[in-house]
């Protein structure tokens, strides 16, 4: 769908065509330098304003949906991690090609890589509502760069013939399960909680609050505990496979979600007075 807009200059009146997902509309009272965008849902004769306002469109560039980016940047990471588990030619040296790892705990890492990532495909097709329908679509290389890079970086080592398995042995990669099992489920629990939260089609933001299931008890004191179990995640997949590459991409992993997660926790104060003050951004009591 199109829509029509038009600009008023002094000395000439343009009419431009665009997509409804690449406008971005601001209201001006008077002549201010800046103006908070509007949101889809405002109506016109609802706004504050007087007699006279003036609007402000911008173009935001060609847009892509949130779907298809998560999608995009959950396929390849499953893909490309199992191109180094069956280690196809062209990776390690011939001989090894076809070949599987003797260590068991290899075999293991690559079914809860792929559960993760299958999990969030589908999450995404049959779970997620996006507030957004649509990002920038410069976004799409961006995070492909990041997930698939990554992905890269850790299937080549712990699916390489001369892998070192942890130190602590069975022990240690039972424990890793346990934590990646654990917080697997509680993601799921809280992106079921949030999209419990607000009917299809609503775009009525509401404050998360723990239900009867156990996994979403942290809601009384995070305010983004979906970060919180990711960050578990993938903390117990550094500990289960005892890889360098894992735990550099888990900690720029709680870096970015940490800024997001602050972000949310702002957006929730400032919207909601009643806001539970108990809640931190991402970490109980500490961040």
């Amino acid at each position: 769908h199109s829509t029509i807009y038009k600009r008023k200059t002094n000395k000439y009146q343009t009419e431009h065509r665009q997509y409804t997902s690449r406008v971005s509309g601001a209201l001006f009272h008077c002549v201010i330098s800046e103006g908070k965008p509007l949101k889809d849902e405002d109506v016109l004769h609802q706004l504050p304003v007087g007699t006279t306002a003036t609007f402000y469109f911008r173009d935001l560039g060609s847009q892509i949906s949130w779907r298809t980016v998560f999608l995009t940047e959950c396929i390849g990471p499953l893909f490309i991690y199992l191109m180094f588990y069956f280690r196809v030619p062209f990776i390690y040296a011939p001989k090894y090609d076809f070949t599987t790892s003797k260590h068991w705990v290899v075999h293991l890492a690559c079914l809860c890589h792929s559960f993760h990532y299958v999990k969030r495909i589908l999450e995404t097709l049959f779970v997620h509502r996006f507030c957004q329908g649509t990002m920038p679509l410069r976004n799409i290389f961006k995070n492909c760069l990041y997930y698939w890079c990554f992905a890269v970086w850790m299937a080549y080592y712990i699916n390489h013939p001369l892998y070192t398995p942890p130190y602590y042995g069975e022990q240690q990669v039972k424990t890793a399960l346990g934590i990646f099992v654990f917080c697997q489920l509680g993601s799921f629990s809280i992106h079921i909680t949030l999209r419990n939260l607000k009917p299809p089609g609503s775009k009525t933001k509401k404050i998360p609050y723990p239900t009867k299931n156990p996994f979403t008890w942290i809601f009384a004191l995070v305010s983004c505990p979906n970060y919180t179990y990711e960050v578990g995640s993938w903390l117990g997949f550094t500990v289960m496979t005892q890889c360098v590459p894992v735990a550099f991409f888990t900690i720029v992993g709680f870096i970015q979600m940490t800024m997001w997660a602050k972000g949310k926790h702002r957006s929730y104060l400032r919207e909601f007075k009643e806001y539970p003050t108990l809640r931190s951004p991402i970490l109980p009591f500490v961040l």
